[in-house]
């Protein structure tokens, strides 16, 4: 039988031996932060920290050069940690992916020194993109996830909280052509891109009032034109929305797309729409996992604000959740009020409360696996699961 109380002390001991090398780790993601499929130096940060603990590292997995997949152990238990590395355009780790990804990494390294005592096996998933066209719904459908019992990470927030879901997201370019011109010489034969955009804008503008609660809709003009005096024959834009579910979204995307219908109708110009990645799903978190980790993490002195009922943003996580058993909870630390996605965020992501954030979050998500392993139920549950979805 399993010495439950002896796993903790080796979980534990390891975080504490990983710790200088963790915090070395999200500092090192935060001071070269990298955009969506460009996160070179930082997959290589955590491959190399990784094989340094004995994983095997896989690179480049599902035609993603920047995704890596790292394994260490041999039991039937697959427990995964799912690492987020990727920056944002001019703010940095305004996310704060450099906690993420480096507790996920303390977790993975932590767990895999009790893995042969517990029959596990520790695979480390590394995440590009999720900002962008979410790198997990890619290695989902390569089958990275196929033998995975239960997924896990923690997010970087202001807050400790557990068992929020997220909002279901699809993300469109969206593009006018038109006809070109001199603006003053001859306006009358152009067709105008740009009104188009003006058009939809407005359009999209008015039906807001219209949406269900919950249905977000966002986005940004990426191409306007090149010269105020030429007709422009081209604009571009980046365009978002959100609701509860995914057959909220479709709802809500058809109204969507009918604001951009009407630019080009109004104007003449050719419209063209093209997905943006795949749709991120809404997260559903598992409740056992759940309460599993709120009982560790209560044991290093923290307490989690439940979040039942409550959406965050959005996530490429809920695709993983709607598979797999899964947890997303958040990590807090103080960020003097600041939210996501703001400089004033990123000021944070180096301070002495996201570094604890770092291995709290390790410790509690290894922990949590300890917890799993050792239980007969959630263990038999979770490899149910797998053989179910195996053989569907």
């Amino acid at each position: 039988m399993t010495d439950t109380s002896a796993a903790h002390r080796t979980v534990t001991d390891a975080v504490r031996s990983w710790g200088e090398r963790l915090v070395a780790l999200s500092h090192g993601l935060h001071d070269e932060p990298e955009t969506a499929l460009q996160e070179h130096r930082s997959a290589a940060k955590i491959a190399g920290l990784l094989e340094s603990g004995g994983f095997t590292v896989t690179r480049g997995v599902a035609d993603l050069p920047t995704s890596l997949v790292a394994t260490r152990g041999t039991g039937d238990l697959v427990i995964g940690f799912c690492a987020e590395y990727d920056a944002l355009p001019g703010i940095g780790h305004a996310c704060g992916h450099n906690v993420n990804g480096a507790a996920a990494v303390g977790a993975a390294l932590a767990l895999a020194a009790a893995a042969d005592e517990l029959g596990l096996t520790v695979k480390l998933i590394g995440t590009p993109a999720e900002e962008d066209i979410g790198g997990k719904v890619l290695l989902l459908d390569a089958g990275v996830f196929d033998d995975v019992a239960a997924a896990m990470m923690v997010h970087a927030a202001p807050e400790d909280s557990v068992g929020a879901s997220s909002l279901a997201i699809g993300a469109w370019d969206v593009t006018y052509l038109g006809t070109p011109s001199h603006a003053a010489l001859a306006p009358w034969a152009g067709v105008n891109a740009l009104d188009a955009m003006t058009i939809a804008h407005t359009a999209i503008g008015l039906l807001r009032q219209q949406l269900p609660p919950g249905v977000v809709v966002h986005g940004i003009v990426t191409d306007g034109g090149q010269a105020v005096n030429v007709i422009p024959a081209r604009t571009g834009a980046r365009c978002e929305v959100r609701a509860p579910d995914g057959e909220q979204l479709a709802t809500a995307w058809r109204r969507v797309r009918a604001c951009f219908e009407a630019g080009a109708l109004a104007t003449g110009t050719e419209l063209q729409l093209r997905p943006r990645g795949r749709d991120f799903a809404d997260l559903r978190q598992d409740p056992d996992m759940t309460r599993v980790y709120a009982g560790v993490l209560g044991g290093l002195g923290r307490t989690a604000v439940p979040r039942y009922g409550e959406s965050m943003a959005s996530t490429d996580m809920g695709n993983v959740s709607q598979l797999v058993p899964t947890i997303h909870p958040t990590i807090g630390y103080d960020t003097g009020g600041a939210q996501q996605h703001t400089p004033e965020f990123t000021a944070y992501g180096k301070s002495p409360g996201a570094d604890r954030a770092v291995l709290d979050g390790a410790t509690a998500l290894a922990l949590t696996g300890v917890g799993l392993a050792t239980s007969p139920a959630q263990r038999s549950r979770l490899l149910d699961g797998v053989r179910k979805r195996q053989r569907s």
